[in-house]
């Protein structure tokens, strides 16, 4: 699972901003504790878009000290970051993948694009051109 630590610091005007020390471009807020969290994922997401935007490497997730809370991906987005880092191992392009499954180039970004609401079936069959399989588990909320 790809869970990274958030710090939620309390606004003397009220309300919490949401930071994450790996991924220094995620910022958001929240008028309450529970909202807040809620904008990190989306926040967490929209930041590692841009990082596989750039074809840069995606931050590698440190453990939470003390105060910090772990905001995990979506289902989705941990499939899309795995595909994406998978794509990288291999040294398989973006090109390459669309000729492996024969789709046109648009149909691969959208897969990675973290911000698009891609089908799971989607992401299986891309991860399946280069081997691979989604394999889903369920755990316990904190």
């Amino acid at each position: 699972m790809r869970a990274y630590p958030a710090s939620l610091i309390p606004d003397p005007a009220g309300g919490f901003t949401v930071t994450f020390r790996d991924v220094p471009e995620a910022i958001t807020e929240g008028d309450t504790r529970e909202e807040a969290l809620l904008h990190a994922e989306d926040a967490l997401e929209s930041a590692l878009a841009m990082y596989i935007a750039g074809n840069e490497p995606l931050p590698s997730p440190a453990d939470a000290r003390a105060g910090e809370v772990m905001v995990p991906l979506s289902a989705l987005g941990m499939a899309k970051t795995a595909l994406y880092e998978a794509m990288r191992e291999e040294g398989v392009g973006r090109a390459e993948l669309a000729r492996r499954l024969r789709w046109h180039l648009p149909q691969v970004r959208r897969v990675l694009d973290l911000r698009h609401a891609s089908r799971m079936e989607q992401v299986e069959a891309a991860l399946a051109a280069l081997g691979l399989r989604l394999i889903v588990d369920v755990a316990r909320a904190a």
